[in-house]
């Protein structure tokens, strides 16, 4: 099966950003969408640890260790970036500021509910964190993840089994297989990897899919 790399699927998700964007990537395979944003576009990347203006990962020895992001890894920061409070950073993403986001899953349901923090496994952190801001207080909500999950089920669900980040709040899917919009209508595949035909996807994936008119290679 023909799959996207955890690279290829952070270019694709930077294509969709547009220019003048306010955007939170989380924790995790997100942060790799900063590398791959176009260099003619203005996006200004937000982290919940309190930066806007992040820019893309620095160059090995040139780490700053008091310049990370949510997830403690080093970064960079822009021309005119800033740092701010804690609270003032979940100010601004609880006060509709931000235009996307961009988050891992662990489940995405078929009527867009996220579960991204807890799968019940011995030793994983015990609250959700910023997740839950983020989920309902970003305008657009972005969901990058793998299809399958190592052991071969479908993250794409009918009903998230485990513990739900935020209700009804995915706009759009990035799996390693193909590119989902959560629409009123139900999950429409717009773009499919190369080789990957619409059957083949519906069939590792257990809740209905429709196929957009125009869908693409991705």
């Amino acid at each position: 099966m023909n799959k996207l790399t955890r690279d290829q699927m952070a270019e694709r998700v930077a294509r969709d950003i547009p220019e003048g964007s306010y955007v939170n990537l989380g924790i995790g395979l997100p942060t790799k969408v900063a590398n791959y944003l176009p260099k003619d576009r203005e996006i200004f990347l937000h982290s919940e640890n309190g930066l806007l203006g992040m820019g893309e990962a620095p160059e090995p020895g040139e780490e700053d260790p008091e310049l990370i992001n949510a997830g403690k890894e080093p970064v960079t920061l822009l021309e005119g970036g800033s740092f701010f409070h804690h609270g003032d950073s979940f100010a601004m993403m609880r006060g509709g500021h931000l235009d996307y986001c961009v988050l891992g899953a662990f489940q995405v349901s078929a009527s867009g509910d996220l579960a991204n923090w807890h799968t019940g496994a011995p030793g994983a952190i015990p609250a959700v964190g910023g997740a839950m801001d983020l989920a309902v207080g970003a305008k657009q909500v972005f969901v990058m993840m793998e299809h399958l999950t190592k052991t071969g089920e479908c993250k794409l669900v009918e009903r998230c089994a485990y513990p739900v980040t935020g209700i009804g709040c995915v706009d759009r899917i990035y799996t390693d297989l193909a590119v989902i919009d959560v629409t009123p209508e139900g999950l429409v595949v717009r773009e499919m990897v190369e080789g990957q035909s619409f059957d083949e996807l519906q069939k590792i994936t257990p809740v209905p899919l429709k196929l957009a008119p125009l869908a693409a290679a991705a």
